[in-house]
């Protein structure tokens, strides 16, 4: 017995080694990839549901907290970002969920979009305006008309206002409006089941509330609820999410295309095949490029073309390093003409099923790689990091 459990173990050790060696073959990383990377996917959505019905529940008690004030009405979560999209980059995604806010009654939003004037590019400001409920008022008395209480000067005793508690200078404060949501997060935890059974921290952040969940078991989940203004009735909204460059005023949004984006691939997903390796691609690629000046964003945009220049088709488990190659040919070419354009901006090959306010199709091609065609340096450093992939 002890010889055969010798033998068994050898046998173990020799096909463990074995198994360790195999991706070194460059001619199996089609398997290997998809062994070690297609098959997280379906925890990955599984644990997508979960979070997004938890934030659910989550909002639906900051509702009842908030319930007969004259601050903001929280909408239904929209799951964005990798982990929504059916990837993520690294091993312990954070699961990022959008939260759409609307005015209270008697209160309106107007945005004004940094397309001119003091407001960097894609970015924007929400103004909020009191609006007179008062024939409302009359008829079913379930509101209280702001304006005209506020002209007679009454309506002090009411509690905390929109425009006094949550703005700065009439316009929406990202930075007042995420603590807002933080400290109803903090109470509104408190009301669910699962706080007998997990512990939730709200971590420090200025501009969105970071959650980090940690069950009995010492698991922990990273989730970052962003609050939004939608345009319209789009999927772009105005976001509360850090920009690239940091933003002076905590009354400046950033635009976000983030639902869009969501979109797009769970579109992809229904016209590719079953076993379509897009996303797998895309994730080998942000593994092989982290820490470089290649952003998720630019590798997001390259793979997005290309799904709609290239026949779906092509894209099966089994033409994994035909796609590489494709994406590499892609960004080199990219690179070597210092142009990357936006994929939802002045794009006519963007599905009309997809959302967007009328001025994205009417405009002009954003350049992504605009900042190469300024900086030389910039651009001999992208060039170099690119031969060395």
């Amino acid at each position: 017995d002890s010889d055969e459990s010798e033998n068994s173990s050898d046998s173990s050790s020799s096909s463990s080694e074995e198994e360790e060696e195999a991706p070194i073959n460059e001619w199996d990383l089609g398997r290997f990839l998809m062994q070690q990377m297609q098959l997280p996917v379906v925890h990955l959505a599984s644990t997508c549901k979960v979070v997004e019905a938890l934030v659910e529940n989550l909002l639906h008690a900051c509702h009842v907290i908030t319930l007969g004030t004259a601050l903001l009405h929280l909408e239904p979560c929209i799951g964005v970002g990798s982990a929504f999209e059916g990837w993520s980059p690294h091993g312990d995604p954070v699961y990022s969920l959008l939260v759409p806010l609307k005015p209270p009654s008697g209160h309106c939003f107007h945005m004004e979009l940094g397309t001119a004037g003091e407001l960097p590019a894609r970015c924007g400001r929400v103004r909020v305006e009191l609006e007179c409920v008062c024939s409302r008022q009359r008829l079913l008395g379930d509101v209280q008309c702001f304006l005209h209480r506020a002209e007679d000067g009454q309506g002090r005793d009411q509690g905390p206002s929109l425009l006094q508690y949550l703005c700065s200078h009439s316009y929406l404060d990202v930075e007042k409006t995420a603590r807002w949501l933080q400290l109803v997060v903090t109470n509104a935890w408190l009301l669910l089941p699962a706080s007998h059974r997990c512990h939730l921290t709200v971590l420090p952040s200025l501009r969105s509330c970071k959650l980090r969940l940690e069950n009995v078991s010492r698991r922990a989940l990273s989730i970052e609820i962003l609050l939004g203004v939608q345009q319209g009735d789009s999927g772009v909204f105005l976001t509360s999410q850090e920009a690239e460059a940091s933003l002076s005023s905590s009354t400046t949004w950033q635009e976000s295309c983030a639902v869009p984006e969501v979109l797009f691939f769970r579109l992809m997903a229904k016209q590719a095949p079953r076993d379509s390796c897009h996303l797998t691609c895309l994730k080998l690629f942000a593994h092989l490029l982290e820490g470089t000046g290649f952003s998720m964003d630019c590798l997001k945009t390259v793979l997005m073309h290309l799904l709609t220049i290239t026949p779906l088709s092509g894209w099966h488990r089994g033409d994994l390093l035909e796609c590489m190659d494709e994406f590499l040919q892609y960004l080199q070419g990219c690179l070597e003409e210092k142009q990357l354009y936006h994929f939802l901006l002045g794009n006519e090959r963007v599905p009309r099923e997809i959302l967007l306010p009328l001025d994205f199709r009417a405009a002009n091609p954003l350049n992504l790689f605009q900042h190469l065609q300024r900086e030389p340096e910039a651009y001999a450093h992208a060039l170099r990091e690119f031969r060395e992939l």
